[in-house]
């Protein structure tokens, strides 16, 4: 019973701020526009400091972990390998694009910054999945949707690529890792006065992006196209956990770092997947289904997974 509270004590403060966002949107505290704008500030804004405190007041040559870096990577690349082969098991080749990207890419840098704070009070291993995953996130993303477009075979616009890159390099939650880093290779000392307003910046993160996330679901549109959703919310919340998590442990991760690698196999699919499918020219029902069905099951499968990772004694 006291492993399957410290799982509940993991998750459910993120699900109950996240039906708070969505009971908020519903009687009018919270619109869709104000929800965009306050999940643009913690991406931009309070999710990089966040990353920056925690790497720039610690030992970075300690924190690193390359072994970890690279399984992070190989996972992504191979559950990228995974959904393109099983996407070619559906019938409407015009959703293919939408099905990949769903099933391999995660809300990484919110959700494990939130869960592994949650229970071990600091973001930990969350900036070096970053590392590992995030840019194969973005880099295949693009192309995935590009290739992939409706109607269209469109050849890989390097322009757009070089695009991508530079976004990546200009990417907030990537250049607070950066800058963190360099703090803490150079231990450049912080004062009281900005130590403390670091540290209230960094604690707006996960309230205010949880009640975004929460008062932007619409739970109509996880039925538009319910197959192919329920197929690649499976793989993101069951599948991949279930082949990747075994590796990590017998790679000797535990702790901070195995939960991140949970929360980036089986964490819910980012809201980003959305927007960069319709600016690429899909129609968006697949993604935006598989981020409203995996945001509101991930708080269970997460906690079942937590779960059995505590009564093993592995966090």
């Amino acid at each position: 019973m006291k492993d399957f509270i410290f799982s509940l004590n993991a998750t459910m403060p993120v699900f109950l701020l996240m039906a708070l966002g969505f009971i908020f949107n519903k009687i009018g505290a919270i619109d869709e526009n104000f929800a965009n704008k306050l999940n643009n500030f913690v991406f931009k804004i309070s999710l990089p400091i966040l990353l920056f405190r925690d790497l720039s007041v610690s030992n970075f040559i300690e924190v690193w972990d390359g072994k970890f870096v690279l399984f992070c990577f190989l996972a992504t690349f191979f559950s990228i390998i995974i959904m393109m082969i099983s996407s070619k098991l559906l019938k409407d080749k015009d959703i293919r694009g939408e099905f990949i990207q769903g099933g391999f890419r995660s809300s990484a840098a919110l959700l494990g910054s939130v869960y592994i704070q949650n229970i071990y009070g600091k973001s930990g291993a969350v900036s070096l999945m970053i590392i590992g995953a995030v840019p194969l996130y973005n880099i295949t993303s693009v192309i995935v949707l590009m290739l992939m477009k409706p109607g269209n075979n469109q050849k890989l616009d390097k322009t757009r690529i070089v695009k991508t890159l530079k976004g990546i390099m200009k990417n907030p939650i990537i250049l607070g890792i950066l800058v963190g880093i360099l703090w803490s290779l150079f231990r450049i000392p912080q004062p009281f006065i900005m130590k403390k307003t670091i540290a209230s910046m960094a604690g707006l993160a996960s309230p205010l992006g949880l009640l975004a996330l929460g008062a932007s679901f619409n739970l109509k549109e996880v039925f538009l196209q319910i197959k192919p959703t329920l197929a690649a919310s499976t793989f993101k919340l069951a599948i991949f956990v279930a082949i990747f998590l075994p590796v990590a442990i017998t790679l000797g991760f535990r702790a901070d770092k195995l939960i991140a690698a949970l929360v980036m196999l089986g964490g819910a699919s980012t809201v980003t997947s959305y927007t960069m499918a319709k600016s690429e020219g899909h129609h968006g029902a697949v993604s935006a289904g598989v981020v409203m069905f995996t945001t509101i099951m991930s708080v269970f499968t997460l906690t079942g997974w937590i779960y059995l990772l505590k009564i093993f004694n592995l966090i």
